[in-house]
């Protein structure tokens, strides 16, 4: 990491504490997004809205996903708004989740315009607890360190000189200029509410929806909406970016044991600001960004600041089994939906080109697998002096020879893990 610089603070989180909230944020955190589309030319909205009201059939109710987890869908300024209830990040769940909305948008002729935006909101419904501010503070200078890479990351217009949607609907100009070096979170949370410079709804990350509690250390509720990436047709990306919100949220929790991340020394900071600058800007043409300065040298700056925030994200994924949103995330930090869109690649062919960056992969348990996990789960054989004794009555409850055992137990040991119990005499599952 280039200037790998923490703020001092004395409320950072001892090992313990991290290791709770990051296994409590984990579980309880759900992501919900909110996906604008704009009508085909020529087409009413009425007459775009009703089939899409028949494809994905909303559940009009946070009790009840339905078949594709929509919650309704409403009438917005370019066209229409789907609002998507926030779950859990699975990735094969969520990935056919949004293909069956992607594909009925495509399916009507539905476009992404420049007027139209993606967001996502980091929620955590129904938990009792605050979070210690001191995360909100890491996660807030991540999102700031990172802001140009995040943006150009998550853009998805198809002309270079028109990369992003305009800066209006989510603005950075506060972002740069409110540091947790010199405020608090409930100090910074004041300045955006009471700023005429930038709504508070329209900021870059917004924070309108939390308070702050116990003399501004405490946040309930942890709600946080990431308004910046663009609107977009690949149920890939939209898959991978939910994941990487959380990522950003368990990694801010990592850095709390330390201080507060700093963005870094300062000539690194201003051009960090410049390259904002570039990409979220009010200059282009309709309600685009004019990004005609983001030549192939600012590219090489953007690709590089993404490889750096993966590689320190990268232990996170693994703690949370995402390695498809690893490949798909390292593919868009080169070559982003906009950058694919202004080679003439289409919305299937970009689905087709992230399809090949991993594999899903499928999980086939034979019956002689569940046979043996189901032994294990209920320690069924028990009392053996060796893991041989074990296997030896394995092959002979089951009336298999030792080779399928041998194979059996390797599949199992890949997606549970398996461990010797030499006080039980017996396998004992590790996940």
């Amino acid at each position: 990491m280039q200037d790998p610089i923490m703020l001092r603070r004395k409320d950072t989180l001892t090992y313990d504490e991290t290791c709770y909230w990051k296994d409590i944020l984990y579980r309880v955190v759900k992501i919900g997004t909110e996906l604008e589309y704009a009508m085909p030319m020529g087409v009413r909205r009425e007459a775009f809205e009703k089939p899409l009201l028949e494809a994905l059939n909303p559940s009009g109710t946070y009790e009840n996903l339905g078949a594709n987890g929509v919650l309704d869908i409403q009438s917005e300024h370019c066209g229409v708004e789907i609002r998507v209830i926030g779950q859990h990040p699975s990735f094969k769940k969520l990935r056919r989740q949004y293909l069956g909305i992607t594909n009925a948008v495509l399916k009507q002729g539905g476009r992404v315009k420049t007027t139209c935006g993606m967001h996502f909101h980091l929620l955590t419904p129904g938990f009792p607890d605050s979070v210690p501010a001191i995360i909100l503070a890491n996660l807030w200078n991540l999102v700031r360190r990172y802001a140009p890479e995040l943006k150009f990351l998550c853009s998805t217009g198809n002309k270079r000189e028109a990369l992003c949607r305009r800066r209006n609907h989510s603005s950075h100009l506060e972002l740069v200029k409110l540091s947790p070096a010199t405020m608090s979170m409930a100090e910074i949370y004041a300045h955006l509410k009471k700023s005429r410079q930038v709504p508070m709804h329209q900021n870059f990350l917004n924070l309108e929806h939390i308070s702050f509690y116990e003399e501004d250390k405490l946040v309930k509720p942890f709600h946080l909406e990431f308004r910046f990436p663009d609107t977009n047709l690949s149920a890939n990306a939209i898959t991978a970016f939910n994941f990487l919100f959380l990522s950003l949220l368990l990694k801010a929790v990592d850095l709390s044991q330390y201080g507060v991340i700093h963005v870094g020394k300062i000539y690194t900071w201003r051009r960090k600001v410049e390259l904002l600058n570039l990409l979220n800007n009010n200059d282009g043409n309709l309600a685009s960004s004019n990004t005609s300065r983001v030549d192939d040298e600012v590219i090489y700056e953007l690709r590089s600041g993404l490889k750096e925030m993966l590689s320190i994200l990268d232990p996170t994924f693994n703690g949370i089994g995402a390695d498809q949103v690893r490949y798909l995330l390292n593919a868009l930090s080169e070559q982003p939906v906009s950058l694919l869109r202004c080679s003439g690649m289409d919305w299937p062919e970009i689905e087709d080109y992230l399809n090949r960056q991993f594999q899903v992969e499928v999980i086939a348990f034979d019956n002689k697998d569940l046979r043996i996990m189901q032994a294990i789960e209920l320690n069924e054989w028990i009392g053996f002096g060796s893991t041989s004794e074990w296997e030896n009555r394995v092959c002979h409850e089951l009336y298999i020879p030792q080779i399928e055992m041998e194979t059996s137990l390797l599949r199992i040991k890949q997606k549970r893990g398996l461990a010797w119990d030499k006080q039980k005499g017996t396998y004992r599952f590790t996940s």
